[in-house]
C-alpha cells in the first residue's frame, strides 16, 4: 500500500558523505529492522564535488518501483540538493536540513538542525555531519529505530572509528528528540514579499 512506503533522499556534493548515510539508512530499515527495502544512488559527472543522491526506499510490503515517487523526508546538504529535492516532497513531506548549509530555505515542512555545529561538538568532525543526520531521521522516520541504526552505523563504520561514528549518531538522535516541535510549516512568500 502507497501509504505503508516512506522515501528519503540524501542531496549533496560528492564527499559529503550521502552514498555511505544511504546505504547506513537502508541497513537500519532493512537488515536491522525488517522492512523491505531500495537504496539508489546517482552522481553528478564527478564523484568528489559533483552532485550526489542516495534515495532509500521502505516498505511493509514489497517495493513494486526502486526509484522514489514522492518523497517523505528530504535531507539536502547543499543549497542545490534543496532545490532540486524539494520538488518531490510530498505534501507533508520534512526537509531535514542545516541552515548553515542550505540558506533558502523552501516552503513546507521544515526540520532545521545545526548537523555540522552538532558533529563538531560531538566529535570534532564536521564532516560526521551525515552520521548526525541518521541519528535525527531515527527521530523523524516511523520505520526505523534508533537501535537498528546503531547496529548498522557499527556495520558501516570504519575499523577503529565505531565510536567516534556511534558519538555522532547519538548526538543527532538527542538534539533531533529535544527539537521535534521546532518542525514548523513554512509557507510560500506571498507576492508582494
Amino acid at each position: 500500500m502507497a501509504a505503508q512506503r516512506y522515501e528519503v533522499r540524501f542531496s549533496g556534493t560528492g564527499g559529503q558523505g550521502v552514498v555511505l548515510a544511504g546505504m547506513i539508512l537502508a541497513e537500519a530499515a532493512g537488515l536491522f529492522g525488517g522492512r523491505h527495502v531500495v537504496q539508489t544512488v546517482s552522481y553528478g559527472p564527478q564523484v568528489r564535488g559533483g552532485n550526489s543522491n542516495a534515495e532509500v526506499v521502505i516498505s511493509e510490503e514489497e517495493i513494486d518501483h526502486p526509484k522514489p515517487i514522492a518523497l517523505d523526508l528530504l535531507v539536502p546538504f547543499t543549497q542545490q540538493g534543496c532545490d532540486e529535492g524539494a520538488k518531490l516532497l510530498k505534501p507533508k513531506g520534512i526537509v531535514l536540513l542545516d541552515p548553515e548549509m542550505v540558506t533558502q530555505m523552501p516552503e513546507g515542512w521544515i526540520a532545521p538542525l545545526p548537523l555540522k555545529r552538532i558533529a563538531l561538538e560531538a566529535t570534532g568532525k564536521g564532516q560526521m555531519a551525515n552520521i548526525v543526520s541518521l541519528g535525527a531521521i531515527a527521530v523523524l522516520c516511523p520505520h526505523v529505530t534508533i537501535e537498528a541504526m546503531r547496529m548498522a552505523v557499527r556495520e558501516r563504520a570504519p575499523r577503529g572509528l565505531e565510536e567516534i561514528f556511534l558519538k555522532a549518531l547519538d548526538a543527532g538522535y538527542s538534539v533531533a528528540d529535544s527539537m521535534r516541535e521546532k518542525i514548523t510549516f513554512r509557507e510560500a512568500p506571498s507576492p508582494e514579499d
